[in-house]
């Protein structure tokens, strides 16, 4: 026995010769755990891309046919971006925002002006001869705007001028870089220009930020930081250093008074300003700028824009903003943020109308008629399209399935199921669609 004991304390314990074959050790359950979370944020990483989700749900798609960087959209993706087009004017109504078209093209003179083809021109379609003149495919939309507002005398009373447009412009971006919805060389933008007195302009940028806050929280967008883009080195930006430092005192100022954290980073201004960029993320943890808002006291002198006041002519401000930015990348960002499960309010697909059988199809068709009349995008999936259960998963992603047996069809009304499998029971059709809407109230 002694010696049994003995050699059993001479015998190397586990935890003292290492682990036996196939045990884990703290350190191997957490390079387990390690990579078992790499590989499940890889695997969602992929099955929220964009690009594979937004053709699986009919969002988008490409064709060589068309261009690389020139994506086109199919019926869902049409009626999401109109869900965005139509709350974001609305938004910008209801805050003073006055609403403009303007071509999507101009003549380089018009970008000699504005100083785009002195410090852009490398990101610039080249022009078009026509006519013995030449035009280019525009790459931002504030030159029109300039025109705009010179388009007749402005007074002080006038002011703040604010102007929004949702309108086309086109970058010449080098192939590698682009992908998907989130870098286009075609972009459509929800874009605005706020004209105002400089003792204005601190509250007016705050305003704008106010606004993007306000779109963000609706659409379930997150910001990951906030940015204030400063001029770098070389020819790219304007040589005033005078006017640089006004506009980058006062985006630091109202940044201040609003106690927004920020990081300043040189090389990322606009090549007439410093702006405030509010930046976002994709799964795969890359950042882009989603909203932006801009200080520029070079494009008004270069167009010579000016209003009455009561000590004379005056030199407006011009702040840019883009409240939701293109329409592309915001739709990139969505498709990812909501894995398709968008809100009711945005879903390309509202309601659908499921029919128990055959019987129940005229009652159905009927609910739909009333549903399409209410403003709801809804849409019928009838019984020969397999079972209820086949059909609901196959609709798993709209807000409203909407299901009609005999009982139903009899009171004219509908069994709502949610997306999440709560049931709702007999919800007016009317109810649901003043649910779906941006704007409640």
């Amino acid at each position: 026995m002694l010696r049994w004991i003995r050699a059993a304390r001479s015998r190397p314990r586990h935890d003292d010769a290492g682990p036996r074959p196939g045990a884990l050790t703290p350190c191997s359950r957490a390079n387990a755990r390690d990579r078992w979370s790499f590989a499940l944020s890889r695997e969602r990483m992929i099955m929220n891309d964009h690009r594979r989700l937004g053709r699986e749900l009919g969002i988008f798609d490409t064709d060589p046919l068309i261009g690389s960087g020139l994506p086109y959209w199919l019926p869902a993706g049409a009626a999401l971006r109109k869900a965005v087009e139509d709350y974001v004017h609305e938004l910008e109504r209801r805050n003073g925002y006055r609403h403009v078209n303007s071509p999507v093209l101009g003549k380089r003179e018009l970008y000699e002006r504005s100083g785009h083809w002195a410090h852009y021109a490398e990101d610039m379609f080249p022009p078009m001869n026509v006519g013995g003149e030449e035009f280019v495919l525009r790459p931002s939309l504030c030159p029109h705007h300039a025109i705009v507002y010179r388009s007749h005398q402005r007074s002080h009373r006038d002011l703040p001028l604010r102007l929004a447009e949702l309108g086309g412009m086109y970058r010449s971006e080098p192939s590698g870089v682009l992908g998907g919805l989130s870098r286009v060389r075609a972009i459509q933008l929800n874009d605005g220009h706020v004209f105002c007195p400089p003792e204005h302009a601190a509250a007016e940028v705050s305003a704008a930020l106010d606004l993007i806050g306000q779109a963000h929280a609706r659409l379930g967008v997150g910001a990951v930081r906030y940015r204030l883009s400063l001029r770098g080195e070389g020819g790219k930006y304007v040589d005033d250093p005078a006017m640089w430092a006004r506009s980058e005192a006062l985006l630091r100022e109202v940044l201040a008074g609003r106690g927004q954290d920020y990081d300043e980073e040189p090389g990322e201004g606009a090549f007439y300003g410093p702006k405030i960029d509010i930046q976002i993320t994709d799964p795969a943890g890359r950042e882009s700028t989603l909203s932006t808002v801009q200080v520029d006291l070079y494009q008004p002198a270069r167009f010579d824009l000016t209003y009455v006041s009561p000590e004379g002519p005056r030199r407006p401000v011009m702040v840019h903003r883009s409240v939701v930015g293109g329409l592309e990348r915001l739709a990139a960002h969505l498709i990812e943020v909501h894995a398709g499960a968008f809100p009711a309010w945005l879903a390309p697909v509202q309601a659908v109308v499921l029919p128990l059988s055959d019987a129940e199809l005229p009652a159905a068709a009927e609910l739909l008629r009333r549903c399409l009349a209410a403003g709801l995008r809804a849409e019928l999936a009838p019984a020969d399209r397999g079972s209820l259960g086949a059909r609901i998963r196959a609709h798993r992603l709209v807000p409203y399935q909407l299901v009609v047996g005999p009982r139903e069809a009899a009171a004219g009304g509908a069994s709502v199921r949610l997306r999440d499998g709560g049931q709702a029971g007999d919800v007016p059709v009317e109810r649901l669609a003043a649910e779906a809407r941006p704007f409640v109230g």
